[in-house]
């Protein structure tokens, strides 16, 4: 059993959640000052968790309200992580990616990530 990672959210930094129960969760706004010090303990989580089960299955949201570059990055290598362990022949892993339904830029951001990656990440808008 891993131990959980949560991160409260700030005016600055997304809410994080990882843990073994419910789905896996980073919302919020994303503009660190220095992103490094929000996504590197991410990183290593899900390294770690990697190492520990490398076939659990799990359902990782994405609510996002704005990303800056830094952050755009780190997400980015969350899912190229996420992905080294997805198995072409099961669903044991559930991409969300959720947006506001008139906010263009992160539906895009979250399609970008999907196509390039080539990932079965699911985007949904949200409406109201």
């Amino acid at each position: 059993m891993m131990k959980p990672l949560k991160i409260e959210p700030t005016e600055r930094t997304p809410e994080i959640v990882l843990g073994d129960e419910g789905p896996f969760l980073i919302a919020g706004r994303s503009i660190p000052e220095n992103p490094d010090e929000v996504y590197l303990p991410v990183l290593d989580w899900f390294k770690a968790f990697f190492r520990r089960d490398p076939h659990r299955s799990f359902v990782m949201e994405f609510r996002l309200e704005y990303l800056n570059s830094g952050s755009t990055k780190y997400v980015l290598e969350i899912l190229r992580t996420i992905k080294k362990h997805l198995r072409p022949d099961e669903r044991h892993i559930i991409l969300r990616w959720y947006f506001e339904e008139e906010d263009e830029s992160i539906e895009e951001l979250g399609l970008h990530f999907r196509d390039y990656l080539h990932l079965p990440m699911e985007i949904i808008p949200v409406y109201g």
